[in-house]
């Protein structure tokens, strides 16, 4: 005995999942979700805004040239801000300082010579680790972001895999 079911309920089954997933979409968009999400609004506060990146100095990748950062993390965060038609503010200072300033939300991404074994996991979002990063001398260089801004670090990440390969 054939228990399996017919071409036409097939099809049925098929259009009906096809109508409850469209539905189901309309009625998330709806709501206003996105994932990922920025419950503090980085992505959209800094696109077309200012993007507020604090560093530390770090040989090979930051250092200061007439008391402004430069380098190859500055470049890649500069291109990066290009990418969101946003403008930099650099805050130079030690990490500890930069990272109590993102938790304050005084910045919006830390940049410099941090690499994945970073210490402020608990205090900040991590980028994956880009080990590509002229100057890095073969370390994966993170990126601290907002605890909780992903749409944000989806972004950037997204902007450094195209960039510098994942």
């Amino acid at each position: 005995m054939n228990t399996s079911p017919s071409p036409r309920t097939r099809r049925i089954t098929r259009f009906s999942s096809a109508v409850a997933a469209t539905a189901l979409c309309a009625a998330l968009a709806g709501c206003g979700i996105t994932v990922p999400a920025d419950p503090g609004g980085t992505l959209a506060a800094v696109s077309g805004g200012t993007l507020r990146v604090g560093t530390s100095p770090d040989d090979g990748l930051v250092g200061m040239t007439g008391g402004e950062p430069s380098g190859s993390i500055v470049d890649l965060v500069e291109d990066f801000a290009d990418s969101i038609d946003a403008e930099t503010e650099w805050t130079v200072d030690s990490e500890e300082t930069l990272v109590t300033m993102l938790e304050a939300g005084d910045l919006d991404l830390i940049a410099g010579g941090i690499t994945a074994e970073t210490p402020w996991l608990d205090r900040a979002g991590v980028s994956r680790g880009h080990p590509g990063i002229d100057g890095a001398d073969g370390r994966e260089i993170v990126m601290l972001v907002p605890l909780g801004e992903n749409a944000f670090l989806s972004e950037l990440e997204t902007f450094l895999d195209a960039k510098v390969g994942p």
